[in-house]
């Protein structure tokens, strides 16, 4: 069962090796009862914790069941501990927190047993517990958690239990209950490997080695060794196998349980830890919903500026890069207009606009406007159409008639919450009738859209401006692809029409929503990209401060780290157990953060009045952010608890 050749172990102490163990040879008959005595810093523990697999020989071989095990992989040893031996601490080593049921169970979780708790209730009823099946440890006296170490150590069907002073702490009674335990187990055919320093406990053994300063001075054998062991036949542990999807979810569950426990331990603290990623989360809630906001916002700007809407102005001619002064401002005519119209392919449709500064006039209020004449295909170039009330005809426009269509502010002003509609108004002290009210539009396009006055453009013209002259055009193209070519059809079509040569510059100017739209998404950008920063320096503040206290937590666990490495655990399982912990601090943190950001951004929609859209993308991305720093920011402190040595995790303080 076991072989050991000149093993020794020694310890680095103040720049001095103290050793422990000098060149033990020993070996163990599958079936024996072993006690090893001797007085204290003889050398017992140490070199139960080699046997066990929990601490490494500094030199000589240990063969475990043939196979030399003394350069074994930590994943490796994990494995046969888990497998093929079982141990009994001094101290019990139980998890605090955890009901006996779950501690008796703890080793099954790493080795994929679906029936565990059936298992685990058959041991804890064989050891005489299983009426306190749910009590956790400190509801249980010292023999019944021995008791409880005892069944978890059973529980995988071990070829050898090594029991370190399993009666050190018990009364009397209590001690011969355990001892009468391990008697039984060795009488099944169990090899026990057990160290004491009393020779009343060791007289239950078959077989007695005494230590002293690190070597064995006797070996007396009083019975031979024990066959017959029901349980699974003492072999090396294989490779593992393909785990199944049940093994793992049962891993899972116990994973998140323990990650539970741990965040429900430390309620204040875990909070404080989740704050950094909860507003991180919540910034980037923020930022996508105005993000988002700000492009429906120019979408409907745009849409309200017409679409596929090109526009051409009359401007003062270059000559090199120098004004030639009012004295050459180009005019634009309705003739202008209807020839363009009629020469350029690609326009589906297009009106002249003509404008000024005028006084409008309600009652005892007045405002200053700018009054806009246009001709009926306004409100379908503009997709402008009146909230209430309608738009003027082309009957209208051609028999002059005074009626006027009022923007959101001007009906405010002049009106307040009377209705204006089939009211009359003076505009520059010609009265006009009231048809038509546009919905808010907001500022955009060069100038307030909302405080305009829309009359017919041959009203306009000859009964308030007494104008020849355009201001402007708007053309709408057949689509937003030939926009290009339309543009420079009309600049051709232009420079003929006004005689200019090739070295005069244009006298019109001509332009698209591209540059407004430039201009407006360029500042949604910037306001995206300084909420991103924000939200980016937010997560990862957080992430910082989650790493600190899962280094924290590692610290506070390292002996519970250590117990469940004793007890079969992987390094991938720790790790694993301690990245859950922190994917769950970061995923709690993330949902309180989503709740903030979608109450941060309804506030600043109803006090700042900000366009804001909190949509299930930008959740989603903001979940995926939080759960991505819990791993990010999780690794370190899981990998710090998974190189753990299981003895010296065991020993921590």
């Amino acid at each position: 069962m076991i072989q050991l050749q000149g093993i020794t172990r020694s310890y680095p102490v103040g720049g001095e090796e103290l050793v422990a163990l000098k060149g033990i040879n020993l070996t163990v008959e599958p079936g024996e009862f072993l006690a090893i005595m001797g007085p204290s810093g003889s050398g017992k523990s140490t070199l139960l914790q080699i046997l066990g697999l929990l601490d490494r020989a500094t030199g000589g071989t240990y063969r475990l069941l043939g196979r030399d095990v003394t350069a074994m992989s930590d994943d490796e040893g994990a494995r046969v501990r888990l497998h093929t031996l079982g141990f009994v601490f001094q101290m019990f080593n139980l998890l605090p927190r955890t009901p006996a049921l779950e501690n008796v169970e703890l080793p099954m979780i790493y080795s994929g047993v679906l029936s565990r708790r059936e298992r685990a209730g058959k041991l804890l009823e064989e050891v005489g517990l299983g009426d306190r099946r749910d009590h956790r440890p400190n509801q249980l006296s010292g023999g019944q958690q021995q008791r409880v170490a005892i069944a978890r150590a059973l529980v995988n069907h071990p070829s050898v239990i090594f029991a370190d002073e399993p009666t050190g702490n018990l009364a009397s009674d209590q001690a011969e209950g355990i001892l009468g335990l391990l008697t039984k187990l060795n009488r099944d055919g169990v090899t026990i490997v057990m160290v004491t320093h009393e020779p009343d406990i060791a007289a239950y053994a078959g077989r007695v080695i005494t230590l002293r300063d690190g070597e064995i001075v006797s070996d007396a054998r009083r019975a031979a060794p024990q066959e017959g062991w029901a349980g699974s036949p003492a072999h090396f542990p294989r490779a593992p196998g393909p785990v199944t999807t049940g093994a793992r979810l049962a891993r899972a569950a116990e994973y998140a349980a323990s990650a539970l426990r741990g965040v429900a331990s430390n309620k204040m603290r875990s909070g404080l830890s989740m704050l950094g990623i909860m507003i991180g989360v919540a910034a980037v809630i923020t930022m996508l919903a105005v993000g988002r906001g700000a492009q429906e916002a120019i979408k409907t700007r745009l849409a309200s500026l017409g679409s596929n809407v090109i526009m051409l102005f009359a401007h003062a001619q270059n000559f090199r890069g120098v004004s030639t002064g009012n004295a050459s401002y180009s005019r634009l005519t309705l003739d202008d207009a209807a020839a363009i119209r009629k020469s350029i392919p690609g326009i589906i449709d297009m009106y002249p606009e003509a404008e000024g500064d005028v006084q409008a006039i309600h009652g005892n209020r007045n405002t200053i406007v700018e009054m806009q004449g246009v001709t009926s295909n306004y409100a379908s170039i503009r997709n402008s159409w009146p909230e209430y009330g309608r738009f003027f005809s082309s009957e209208e426009n051609r028999d002059r008639e005074r009626v006027a269509v009022l923007g959101a502010e001007v009906v405010q002003d002049l009106f307040g919450d009377e209705n204006p509609l089939e009211q009359t108004i003076k505009i520059n002290k010609v009265a006009f009738r009231v048809i038509g009210v546009l919905p808010l539009r907001g500022g955009g396009g060069g100038g307030d859209q909302d405080n305009l006055i829309f009359v017919p453009i041959n009203t306009a013209m000859t009964r308030v401006l007494g104008v020849k002259y355009l201001h402007e055009m708007a053309i709408q193209c057949a689509s937003p692809e030939i926009i290009p070519a339309v543009m420079d059809r009309l600049e051709k079509f232009m420079r003929k029409r006004r005689r200019l040569n090739s070295y005069q510059d244009d006298d019109f100017r001509i332009r698209d929503n591209a540059e407004f739209q430039n201009i407006v998404s360029g500042t949604a950008r910037t306001m995206s990209l300084l909420l991103g920063v924000i939200a980016a320096i937010s997560l990862v503040i957080g992430g910082i401060g989650i790493m600190n206290i899962m280094l924290v937590s590692v610290n506070e666990r390292t002996h519970e780290i250590g117990l469940r490495k004793a007890v079969g655990a992987s390094r991938r399982a720790i790790m694993a157990q301690f990245l859950i912990e922190t994917l769950l601090l970061s995923v709690m943190g993330g949902a309180a953060g989503i709740t903030l950001g979608w109450l941060a951004s309804e506030a600043l929609s109803i006090f700042a009045g900000w366009a804001v859209a909190v949509t299930l993308p930008a959740v989603l991305l903001s979940f995926g952010f939080s759960a991505g720093a819990g791993i990010i920011f999780g690794l370190w402190p899981a990998r710090k608890a998974s190189l753990f040595s299981p003895i010296a995790a065991l020993r921590y303080e």
